[in-house]
């Protein structure tokens, strides 16, 4: 678990890298220390007014929690394939959120998917989706229709996951900005 401490280092260090892309600054320099140093894998989410406005992360790292998290921010204001670049008028009404993820682990039955705990992975072949756990709380959906949008978050059948898709889940601690830290 990350302290609070650490979780407005985080916020605030993608607050800068955030600010920094928009304004073609140079990027702010990152802090390390305490749990900004864990190499794990890490999604920032972008909110404009309530909507999404980007998502962007990274699984698998080997780099300190505070590059991946200070990268995720700038990129994600212009990389994400979905949305236009934010501008720097927008800023003000752009809200961060921060997804600290654990290992992925690969599920013998889809029982132990827990909904709101449990980001999925679908995997086969060459094709790869994930959705973060808060999604499937967000929409209502069930253990089943989270599996069938994580399939098609990969570009494959929505049952892809009845017909031999890895699946596989982790769990992610989320916290952005104004949320009780």
């Amino acid at each position: 678990m990350i302290g609070p401490d650490d979780r407005q280092r985080l916020l605030r260090l993608a607050r800068e890298a955030l600010e920094a892309r928009v304004r073609k600054a140079p990027p702010p320099l990152v802090e390390h220390g305490g749990a900004l140093d864990w190499p794990c894998g890490a999604f920032v989410t972008i909110h404009y007014r309530g909507d999404l406005r980007g998502c962007l992360g990274r699984v698998d790292v080997n780099a300190p929690l505070a590059d991946t998290v200070a990268h995720l921010a700038g990129v994600v204001s212009d990389s994400d394939p979905r949305f236009d670049p934010v501008s720097a008028r927008e800023l003000p009404d752009i809200s961060l959120e921060i997804s600290v993820l654990t290992p992925e682990e690969e599920v013998r039955s889809i029982d132990q998917i827990e909904i709101g705990r449990h980001g999925l992975i679908i995997e086969q072949g060459h094709r790869r989706g994930l959705l973060l756990p808060q999604v499937a709380t967000e929409h209502g959906w069930n253990r089943e229709t989270f599996l069938d949008h994580t399939c098609r978050k990969a570009s494959l059948p929505p049952d892809a996951w009845r017909r031999g898709a890895r699946i596989l889940i982790f769990e992610a601690q989320v916290f952005g900005e104004g949320s009780r830290l």
